[in-house]
């Protein structure tokens, strides 16, 4: 995090069905690069990240029209991967590649997890927040991480990967869960604050 007078700030975490989790987010530009705007987002969306459980949280999921997500995440091999990027593009994946099942949730579809197949190896490509390139490398938990905040950024939620039934039953599952969950998210920017 950039050194700021002031500390971070718990953003709010967009829920499915707003249409900004619904659309490609803009392009960063030179305009972004090195800006302390863009370095107080940041320092905000891993505050808010932390305060939510979170592994990965993406800028539409604070509201912000940008193609930057953050990360705090462990691979497989329990190796902790932090950082940023902007502009994300994951790599064509080849056919026939391994894939993995495992649970995946998402903090703007709070409470709601399945099993969903992703991919065991990412690579992500695109520039850190003084707009230089930087390469991404996951495998696992990781890999699936990267694929889901980039997926975020072009407009998708995890939920639009499953069929009809199992969307609607996730849709449930959150609307049952939701009250919980933000009252821990509460609880928690509430102590972070003291």
């Amino acid at each position: 995090m950039s050194e700021l007078r002031e500390p971070p700030t718990v953003l709010r975490i967009t829920e499915v069905g707003e249409e900004i989790l619904s659309r490609t987010c803009r392009t960063a530009t030179e305009e972004d690069f090195g800006s302390e705007r863009l370095a107080r987002l940041i320092d905000d969306m891993f505050v808010t990240m932390a305060v939510a459980d979170g592994c990965g949280l993406a800028a539409n999921q604070v509201d912000v029209d940008l193609r930057l997500f953050v990360y705090d995440c462990p691979d497989d091999d329990g190796v902790r991967h932090t950082g940023h990027v902007l502009n994300p593009v994951v790599d064509e994946q080849e056919p026939g590649r391994a894939l993995i099942e495992e649970t995946e949730g998402c903090l703007s579809v709070p409470g709601a997890n399945t099993k969903l197949a992703r991919p065991a190896r990412t690579v992500v490509r695109g520039v850190d927040q003084f707009g230089d390139p930087v390469v991404i490398e996951g495998t696992g938990y990781f890999a699936r991480c990267l694929q889901h905040e980039t997926d975020h950024l072009n407009g998708g939620l995890y939920i639009d990967r499953l069929s009809a039934r199992d969307r609607k039953r996730m849709l449930k599952q959150a609307a049952d869960r939701r009250e919980k969950v933000f009252a821990e998210r509460a609880a928690k920017a509430a102590k972070l604050a003291r």
